[in-house]
């Protein structure tokens, strides 16, 4: 089973080659690696040509953005699965890849995610993002799976559509939502650790930054059919406290 992992990139010198090494020292051996650059100016493609040898696909050009450079990735993508890994992140482990691939040999599903580890810059972990089994329901209860933990068969991309640009920083929600809710393909819950993030990101980053999130999210709610909106967009913030407690 081929498994083809996207990591999106613009400027990110400092975190890319621990990123990069996470995925190539994975110790499962049918990974198709792909990196989507939006036109960085500082030192990362000269960090990224020291490891070509283990790139498949390099492609730098200017985008309109992280999902647009993910959707540029997934319509290059060749594996039967497929994820993504930005440049801010890295793999928990070397097995990660592996496990994901006997979870979809094992379980016959469409989706698999897990847990994520949000860490400061120094590396210390701030935040355990501990997930659970869900279904199609779940996302009525504001559910959702961490985004970067998030791998699917690469053509359910070609039947229910990419990430839309539309939904700004709620793109990877909407999509998810789309896909499990709208769509019910089937989810596998891999209770591992797969990916360390650093804390941060657009829809995190200010108050205004949240509020703009928050509208995305709802309409992405009400295009895929949540049954409350409302109610399912208040829980989905308050789900975060439990992340908290459960590290404290």
């Amino acid at each position: 089973m081929k498994i083809s992992v996207i990591t999106i990139i613009y400027n990110a010198q400092d975190t890319i080659k621990k990123c990069i090494e996470s995925v190539i020292g994975q110790d499962y051996n049918n990974i198709e690696y792909i990196i989507i650059d939006g036109g960085s100016t500082d030192g990362s493609l000269q960090i990224i040509s020291q490891y070509k040898s283990h790139i498949n696909i390099l492609v730098s050009e200017p985008d309109h953005g992280i999902y647009d450079a993910m959707n540029k990735g997934i319509r290059l993508a060749t594996g039967t699965i497929v994820g993504t890994l930005n440049a801010d992140d890295f793999f928990a482990d070397q097995e990660v890849i592996s496990a994901i691939a006997t979870g979809f040999s094992e379980n016959a599903v469409d989706v698999i995610y897990g847990n994520l580890d949000y860490i400061n810059s120094s590396g210390k972990i701030i935040r355990r993002w501990k997930s659970h089994k869900c279904g199609r329901s779940s996302f009525n209860r504001g559910f959702m799976p961490p985004h970067p933990t998030f791998y699917c068969k690469r053509d359910l991309f070609e039947k229910y559509g990419f990430y839309s640009l539309e939904y700004g920083s709620a793109a990877d929600y909407e999509l998810m939502v789309r896909f499990v809710h709208r769509f019910r393909a089937s989810i596998f819950y891999l209770n591992r650790v797969m990916v360390k993030m650093h804390l941060g990101g657009v829809s995190n980053g200010s108050f205004k930054g949240r509020v703009k999130a928050w509208s995305s999210d709802l309409r992405a709610m009400r295009k895929n059919g949540i049954r409350f909106p409302l109610v399912a967009l208040l829980l989905k913030p308050a789900r975060k406290l439990g992340q908290y407690l459960h590290f404290f």
